[in-house]
């Protein structure tokens, strides 16, 4: 008994849609699973910079560092993990310009949306500090410097030795003298007391240890989700970068900016945020450029994101300096500045 033509075609269209709709629950799935990848590891970024950023000020404080120490180098570095291994894993995957994205992103973010919710909250920041002063001209300076070294579309091993003695320099400018870095904490412990002291340093760096392993293993989640996200929707890896990767880098630095506003340190708000800018610019992008330079020869997905970090650089530069303080007008103009950044983004491109 022979197949009729109409039966014929109907059989294909049904293998056909049988096969299309299989097709799509695996794409549906993969992307419901690279979702849960990317929730997990922004969550896991933002739960393990908490551990460490406990640890290090434990670690700090046992070392009798100043709290500009602590808020710029300690807390800065902790918070700049998350860049720092999400650069070095795109970098090993041959995809360095997410790491960009992700610097660009984040620094525009601290300078921005972080700060403006830090002066809101705390009614307005102090910074009559020389050091803060002078560290906002390095600030300014850092985030500027990487956008002028990929002006040629390489971001390449010698820009990354620049930006790597940049981070060294500032350093040494740090440390060296005792005023700016050492304090003396009162202490009316006894010697158990002091016991207790080193015994709870050594849980700090076994803490530190378990935040490190915690932000590798994050860090890789969020750059493969990140490409998967990128692939499947045909978006551009530094748009991924920029606004998605860079905000779930933020989180540690925003959660200590805010906990710190609504305690009243504002003191430690500015050390942190200058140098949750100044490490991921310098030691960041230094140290992914020297494992795989940073090749944009198309730079423009990443034109608004530099254009408006350059005019926050600019404005926070200004605002820090003029009368040694951030008000909260200034704030509403620097929150003002990031919502227009995220509106030409996502709507007008």
């Amino acid at each position: 008994m022979g197949i009729s033509i109409a039966d014929f075609n109907f059989d294909i269209f049904r293998r056909n849609y049988l096969r299309d709709n299989i097709f799509l629950k695996v794409i549906d799935n993969m992307i419901f699973f690279y979702i849960l990848i990317f929730t997990g590891s922004c969550l896991l970024l933002a739960m393990s910079g908490k551990w460490l950023i406990d640890a290090l000020i434990k670690i700090a404080r046992y070392l009798d560092w100043r709290e500009f120490v602590i808020a710029f180098i300690v807390m800065a570095i902790a918070a700049s993990l998350p860049n720092l291994f999400v650069g070095i894993s795109a970098a090993l995957h041959k995809i360095p310009e997410l790491s960009f994205g992700d610097v660009i992103g984040g620094n525009l973010i601290d300078l921005t949306l972080v700060i403006a919710l830090s002066v809101l909250i705390a009614k307005g920041i102090m910074a009559k500090s020389r050091t803060v002063q002078t560290t906002s001209i390095f600030t300014a300076l850092s985030a500027i410097l990487p956008l002028i070294l990929i002006l040629d579309g390489v971001l390449g091993r010698l820009d990354g030795i620049i930006l790597l003695v940049g981070f060294v320099f500032y350093s040494f400018w740090l440390f060296s003298k005792k005023e700016r870095f050492r304090k003396v904490y009162d202490s009316q412990e006894d010697s158990f007391g002091a016991v207790k002291n080193f015994k709870t340093f050594l849980k700090s760096v076994g803490k530190l240890v378990l935040g490190v392993v915690c932000f590798l293993l994050a860090a890789e989640g969020v750059v493969r989700s990140a490409f998967f996200f990128s692939k499947e929707l045909n978006l551009p890896l530094s748009l991924i970068g920029i606004l998605i990767v860079g905000l779930g880098n933020s989180l540690p630095e925003a959660y200590f900016s805010i906990i710190s506003a609504r305690s009243g340190q504002t003191w430690m708000i500015l050390g942190d945020l200058e140098g949750s800018v100044m490490v991921p610019s310098t030691l960041v992008l230094g140290t992914v450029a020297l494992i795989y330079p940073i090749k944009i020869p198309d730079f423009s997905p990443f034109a608004i994101g530099c254009l408006f970090l350059v005019a926050a650089s600019l404005f926070f530069f200004l605002f820090v300096r003029s009368d040694r303080k951030l008000t909260v007008r200034e704030g509403i103009f620097l929150l003002g500045i990031y919502i227009t950044f995220l509106f030409i983004e996502i709507f007008v491109k």
